[in-house]
């Protein structure tokens, strides 16, 4: 293994070396062990310096800087764009205000009396699955169908229903009110869970959203990839 000598340049050397003084009828600017050592701790220091000035910090690395391109107008209309899916009855109608589902085009109480029950999956006998199967039955306005069809728990409601632009991405940033999810989590729920695609796939006799699916995603990527702004 080389000694730290060994990496001193000869250039390096003789500026230290010549600021020693030296035994007479001895060579100017000869070796000398002290002169070594200093030429050697010289250039450590040096080349740390340029270590710490070219590496970045950890925290940094592989990064942008927060806000960096980030469009807080793209933001605000994408979520505006997405808004009328939420707010759509193959949306809605899952997330009312209260522990009765809605029901129509016209997003109506649910009629049977069905309520919410204490996993989302209806109370006592009248359990959703009992008319919604895992997929939909056929003919005009028959239940719509999905393996996990239920409302949102009794302790995160989720509610959409009523609720402004503004108090609605409120909700979806906030973890506490939107079933403890990140934003990046939640991108994924509306783009690839199963029960969110049921929406465009409503069964005869029924409306979808007003945008594609497709679009719909999008929108709300643009909206969280651009800072998740507030429409107020």
């Amino acid at each position: 293994m080389p000694t730290t000598n060994d990496h001193v340049p000869a250039s390096w050397s003789a500026a230290v070396l010549c600021r020693f003084p030296v035994a007479p009828g001895h060579r100017q600017c000869q070796s000398h062990p002290i002169a070594r050592f200093a030429a050697a701790s010289l250039l450590s220091l040096g080349l740390l310096g340029c270590q710490s000035q070219q590496t970045p910090s950890s925290s940094s690395a592989g990064s942008p800087p927060p806000g960096l391109h980030r469009d807080a107008s793209a933001s605000r209309a994408a979520f505006l764009a997405a808004y009328p899916v939420f707010m759509h009855p193959r949306c809605l109608n899952c997330h009312p205000a209260g522990d009765v589902p809605l029901q129509g085009e016209d997003s109506h109480l649910h009629a049977q009396n069905v309520k919410r029950g204490p996993d989302g999956k209806g109370l006592y006998a009248l359990k959703c699955a009992n008319c919604h199967q895992d997929t939909n039955l056929a003919g005009e306005n028959m239940p719509p169908g999905n393996p996990n069809w239920r409302l949102p728990l009794p302790g995160m409601r989720l509610v959409f229903q009523g609720k402004a632009p503004a108090e609605l991405a409120r909700q979806f940033k906030d973890p506490k009110l939107n079933g403890g999810k990140t934003l990046e989590q939640l991108l994924h729920h509306v783009s690839e869970d199963k029960l969110v695609l049921g929406g465009w796939d409503p069964g005869d006799g029924r409306a979808k959203p007003p945008l594609s699916h497709v679009e719909f995603a999008q929108k709300m990527r643009q909206w969280i990839e651009n800072g998740a702004v507030i429409p107020e």
